[in-house]
């Protein structure tokens, strides 16, 4: 069908009162139109898959307490075993990665996403049969490779079938059910042993395989394909009956022609191609340098010399704390936009992870033996004399509250969407596993090296290093990262381009 002919159809249909020389007009018209119901069904089966990952990702925090004080000796984890079986889950997502860019465009969006399901399961089958170590490494490894997997897929099908009035609530919600996954077994670990909760963690897979059988491929996948008619049905599905779906398949159809169907490494000198490609790539390297790991890292021994006695319970409200923000986040991504919170976020988390490095460099002072209570005055009471510790613990504790609000705000769930809704539809694959590479790689990089960075640079300056990471990221952002708020995936790859989009 013609695009212009369904644009002026469309106009007729709502009476005539809109502008039909503007473009939002004829989007407003068509979105009155649109149902959501399907499409929030179709978001809920496909974020079981970052649920998933969320137990994997928590699953080590509760179990290695565990496992190194298990009485079997086959089982028993040292303290290195224990750090790789922390730290081996973002290797297998780094390769994890890489093959779900292969798979999005060899198989498509859904499929992927039920494939992935299966080295969930039987990576937690390993770890529940395990008679030795490596049993538990290979089910690690393969759980990791599952969560590379789903931290590509699932973006991108969010992002495909959202339409722009939605997309960002429902694209926050990727890292909304991450960190729901996490919060989930922080709670049931405080109730099970390691082998219950794994079993437990294999249930969201489990779901998200059966769910995504009634669910459809995304309408951009589907086209590229040259399957109009399926795509079409797919839009139905997603819009409900009374969308004419037409028009928005004529539009997403007119882009895939303009950009054509395949990609080739040449496409890498096109700006539409290599300036999406660079702010993915940069805002994966800002999300792990904020210093993430090195807080939840350090959480447990913060909450302790603050008295908090049930570090466990700890680890729950942190989770908590992220579960509240992540959530508040998705609630105002579309109103807000992602560029303004993705500035209070990372000016947040600088303030904090510059009060960390105050903390430690002050811990360090209180430690020589030539320290006075001088030191202190940072409106620390006159109690400081009795409990600097504690005292001092609370600073920590107020700056590790502010970090993980900050982080759940902006730079927690935004890298995922915006990697989700800046690519060209014929390098999403090939870029979102470049970003998906860059996060783990670093991810673990970043995980193994940090005992060797504070030695070498003091616990205060790898903070402040942090902190530095955190103005980059500010900065950065102010003057690369486009605003996708409220715009098509189309029109966002014409910003790009330098073109108006269809």
């Amino acid at each position: 069908m013609d695009i212009q002919s369904e644009r002026r159809r469309l106009l007729d249909a709502e009476g005539g009162d809109e502008d039909p020389t503007g473009l939002m007009s004829e989007q407003d018209a068509y979105l009155s139109k649109v149902k959501n119901k399907n499409l929030y069904l179709a978001t809920f089966a496909s974020v079981l898959g970052p649920m998933s990952f969320g137990f994997v990702l928590g699953y080590s925090s509760p179990v290695i307490p565990e496992l190194t004080r298990i009485s079997d000796p086959r089982l028993r984890l040292d303290s290195i075993q224990a750090s790789w079986f922390g730290s081996i889950v973002t290797v297998g997502a780094a390769l994890g990665g890489l093959l779900g860019g292969w798979m999005v465009d060899k198989i498509g969006r859904k499929l992927s996403l039920m494939f992935c399901s299966l080295p969930f399961v039987f990576g937690f089958t390993i770890i529940i049969a395990a008679q030795n170590v490596w049993m538990l490494y290979i089910g690690r490894v393969l759980t990791g490779l599952a969560s590379g997997v789903t931290s590509l897929v699932v973006p991108l099908y969010i992002s495909e079938m959202a339409h722009e009035r939605v997309r960002g609530f429902l694209g926050s919600c990727v890292q909304l059910m991450v960190v729901l996954g996490i919060m989930g077994v922080y709670l049931a670990g405080l109730f099970l042993d390691w082998r219950w909760l794994a079993i437990c963690s294999s249930i969201p897979p489990t779901l998200m395989m059966v769910c995504m059988c009634f669910m459809p491929e995304t309408p951009r996948f589907l086209l590229s394909q040259g399957k109009r008619r399926e795509a079409e049905e797919a839009l139905r599905f997603l819009r409900g009956p009374d969308a004419p779906v037409e028009w928005e398949c004529a539009r997403i159809e007119e882009a895939c022609d303009e950009q054509g169907s395949s990609f080739h490494m040449s496409d890498l000198k096109d700006p539409g191609v290599y300036k999406p490609l660079v702010i993915g790539f940069m805002l994966m390297i800002f999300q792990q340098m904020t210093g993430i790991n090195a807080i939840m890292f350090y959480a447990e021994n913060i909450f302790e010399q603050a008295h908090f006695k049930e570090s466990d319970l700890a680890s729950v409200i942190v989770g908590l704390i992220q579960v509240v923000f992540t959530g508040v986040a998705a609630l105002i991504m579309d109103k807000a936009g992602r560029k303004i919170l993705l500035i209070i976020s990372g000016i947040a988390m600088a303030i904090s992870t510059t009060a960390f490095g105050v903390y430690f460099y002050l811990m360090s002072k209180l430690h020589t033996p030539t320290v006075s209570l001088s030191v202190l005055m940072l409106d620390i009471q006159s109690k400081a004399a009795e409990e600097p510790h504690a005292n001092l613990a609370w600073l920590a504790l107020a700056s590790m509250a502010v970090f993980i609000t900050g982080f759940a705000l902006g730079w927690g769930p935004i890298p995922w969407l915006v990697m989700s809704e800046i690519f060209p539809h014929k390098v999403r694959g090939f870029a979102s596993a470049v970003c998906v590479l860059t996060n783990w790689g670093l991810a673990f990089i970043v995980t193994k090296t940090f005992q060797d960075m504070m030695t070498l640079l003091t616990s205060a300056g790898t903070f402040w290093l942090f902190a530095s990471m955190c103005v980059l990221n500010v900065i950065f952002t102010i003057a690369f990262i486009p605003e996708t708020k409220g715009k098509t995936l189309e029109q966002i790859e014409a910003t790009f381009r330098g073109t108006s989009g269809p």
